[in-house]
């Protein structure tokens, strides 16, 4: 069991809750927290390293390369999910039977937004690879929203794995203002030729691979996008029958669209601009110390 950290002192105690007794050999891998999340870690009696924070990916797959499980089997969460007694009993039986041929399973995340379960709005289903045999399991190298690649087979788990964030909306609008700007950063990169490792986007593979190749190869080039991704998580995916919480739910996650197509507008054209700008200043710069310098000498 590995779940990273940074100041989660108010949802790990439930995640914490939620393992421990049934898994044996759990670690939280912390990013040197300012609150008592290590505190709470430790008297929960759990295994504590610390590791300073690179990115997401890089946290985990440090984790997951350095860390000494005892188990094949490794289930990875965040600090403000918790495993179901259901879900737990599942993985248990999954584990005994060694995977049953498969290398991974994918855990259908059920999301709760200020006491709802959010049922539409395109969020559930929800899958998300998580159990994976040890040594068969790294993450793309992505600075948001990577994905983890799996060798070998993947089944899927039939009950949930519950995500409910109980900090307030000051830390989810931080959060996602952070995500734009990762999510902004990344499809500048690729718009100015990076490789892409990890995760290809492609219409011909699989469904994450189609995922990937709409939202890194069509959706940055659609105008008006905050208005359309509320169209369609509201009204397409129905995010209206989830009432007052899904018509937030759905406002919010619009408006950080915004702000990644506006963040990534200014890497295309502003920021460019200036680096350019400041390039030739120090090149007009540069020639007249030279020409000066020249006249100085005669």
């Amino acid at each position: 069991m590995l779940i990273p950290t940074f100041n989660e002192e108010v949802n790990l105690p439930d995640s914490l809750a939620s393992v421990c007794g049934w898994a044996k050999d759990v670690w939280v891998v912390d990013s040197f927290s300012a609150d008592r999340t290590v505190e709470i870690a430790r008297e929960a009696g759990v295994n504590v390293v610390q590791h300073a924070f690179e990115g997401y990916a890089q946290q985990k797959n440090w984790a997951l390369e350095n860390v000494p499980f005892r188990g094949k089997w490794v289930l990875i969460l965040d600090a403000d999910e918790r495993v179901s007694p259901e879900l737990a009993a599942e993985i248990r039986r999954l584990i005994t039977a060694d995977g049953s041929g498969c290398n991974g399973f994918y855990l259908n995340r059920k999301l709760i937004f200020y006491g709802r379960w959010i049922r539409h709005c395109g969020w559930y289903p929800s899958w998300n690879l998580r159990l994976f045999r040890r040594g068969h399991g790294l993450y793309e190298q992505r600075e948001v929203h990577e994905h983890l690649l799996l060798d070998g087979q993947a089944g899927y788990c039939k009950h949930d794995l519950i995500h409910e964030d109980l900090r307030d909306m000051s830390f989810w609008i931080a959060k996602h203002n952070r995500y734009s700007s990762q999510e902004a950063g990344e499809l500048d990169r690729l718009r100015r030729g990076a490789s892409t490792a990890g995760l290809q986007a492609s219409v011909f593979n699989g469904s994450l691979e189609r995922k990937r190749f709409i939202k890194e190869r069509i959706w940055p080039h659609l105008p008006g996008r905050a208005f359309l991704a509320f169209f369609y998580w509201y009204f397409f995916r129905l995010g209206f029958l989830d009432g007052k919480h899904g018509f937030l739910f759905c406002q919010m996650h619009a408006i950080f669209e915004q702000f990644t197509a506006a963040k990534l507008w200014e890497l295309e054209h502003y920021k460019r601009d200036a680096r350019d700008g400041a390039i030739n200043s120090a090149k007009v710069f540069q020639s007249t110390v030279t020409v000066d310098a020249e006249h100085s000498k005669k």
